[in-house]
């Protein structure tokens, strides 16, 4: 059986949870722990599935996508270089002008309450942002 044809029919958070089940070390409890942040932060967030298989949490728009590598789980935030980062949780892709990631190694712990602040925050500049025109299109 074919990957696309084992996952028709599943939900986003069934596949996600698939894909969590499946890691089975320490990147499958880092990508479910920051699931479990990302829900707490924004209850009305809507997983998604896209790109073939990366986690998708969005609200108005892309909050952040959940990949998980080698060696690293990286959580990037579309708009990540819009929001304020005070616990400077970023610490990856930091020279674009969109997008800002949080790299998590193992055994490294995140900031709760500061992951919470970037959710939420990321969710009210999705809410309020929506389709705006670029103010250097006008000079």
């Amino acid at each position: 059986m074919k990957k696309s044809d084992a996952s028709q029919g599943q939900s986003a958070s069934e596949l996600i949870s698939k894909r969590i089940a499946e890691l089975g070390d320490w990147r499958g409890e880092t990508l479910s722990r920051m699931r479990q942040l990302i829900k707490e932060a924004d209850p009305d967030v809507v997983e998604e599935w896209k790109w073939m298989g990366t986690p998708v949490w969005s609200h108005d728009g892309i909050i952040c996508t959940g990949e998980s590598y080698k060696n690293v789980v990286k959580l990037t935030f579309a708009k990540g270089a819009s929001l304020k980062d005070p616990a400077r949780l970023f610490n990856s892709s930091l020279d674009g002008n969109v997008r800002r990631a949080i790299d998590i190694h193992e055994g490294e712990e995140v900031d709760e309450c500061a992951f919470k602040a970037l959710v939420r925050q990321a969710v009210a500049v999705n809410s309020s942002g929506k389709s705006k025109p670029s103010k250097k299109a006008k000079s």
